[in-house]
């Protein structure tokens, strides 16, 4: 339906949106666990727990929703949601690029509406670092366990564990992910509390499409996370052994204790 309305281009649709805020969410996301992590540990040994991993998770994730995932994410569902044919040159669409959709709510709506449902992706991306780092690290460890000989594991390994730690997120917050995107895109009168627009459409939702709506798009969602998450933890752990071995910031194995 889309590729034929809209050309095969329209798949890519808020890509721009998703490729400028890809690397500052994932520096602030590593560089803020790493730093709540080193202040939740144990001050005798320099571990720290599994349970305060999940909560350097938690602190990570909504971090990184209120600094760079909320304002990114408004901008990109707005660019998916319109629609305008992009075969048609004489149809344009209302926003044409994210740079030009920012500059567009921030204009016709106010520099808020970037930030409308922070609450709900703070939670999400919360719920996403504090599962993903806390599997990543018990899995790591699992390996470990199995291949005493091995001094590193190999990326390939890495790949694997962040795979399956990067589906787990999607899974435990799929709910707050579909309400969130719904009132991302839906416009409001002002006056409307975010809490009263959250209770409508979870109960609109509930009445008209029943509880399978809350897990709609959770396959593509993990299809896109897990790959990603994949990619991303092997390359950090790549290149945190390339650093550790120039002796540029010397550290301790962030993932096993």
């Amino acid at each position: 339906m889309i590729v034929r309305r809209e050309t095969p281009l329209a798949l890519y649709k808020g890509l721009g949106a998703v490729l400028s805020g890809i690397i500052p969410k994932m520096a602030i996301r590593f560089a803020s666990f790493e730093t709540y992590k080193a202040w939740l540990a144990d001050k005798a040994t320099g571990e720290t727990s599994v349970g305060n991993i999940f909560i350097a998770g938690l602190a990570a994730g909504t971090t990184e929703a209120v600094a760079v995932v909320c304002p990114m994410e408004v901008v990109k569902i707005r660019l998916q949601a319109q629609q305008h044919s992009l075969a048609d040159p004489m149809e344009m669409p209302r926003y044409r690029n994210a740079a030009h959709a920012v500059y567009t709510i921030v204009r016709e709506e106010g520099a808020t509406t970037l930030y409308r449902g922070v609450g709900l992706t703070a939670l999400r991306q919360a719920t996403n670092q504090g599962v993903n780092f806390t599997t990543y690290q018990e899995l790591k460890k699992l390996a470990y366990r199995y291949q005493p000989e091995l001094a590193e594991l190999p990326s390939y390994q890495h790949m694997v564990i962040g795979l399956i730690s990067g589906a787990m997120g999607p899974f435990s917050n799929a709910p707050v992910d579909t309400i969130k995107t719904r009132l991302q895109k839906a416009t409001y009168e002002s006056g409307t509390s975010g809490f009263q627009k959250v209770v409508a459409i979870a109960q609109d939702m509930w009445k008209q499409e029943g509880f399978r709506s809350f897990y709609k798009g959770i396959t593509p969602r993990v299809l896109r996370v897990a790959p990603g998450q994949a990619i991303v933890f092997a390359v950090y752990e790549r290149v945190r052994a390339i650093i550790e071995k120039l002796n540029v910031t010397p550290s301790q194995d962030h993932y096993t204790e």
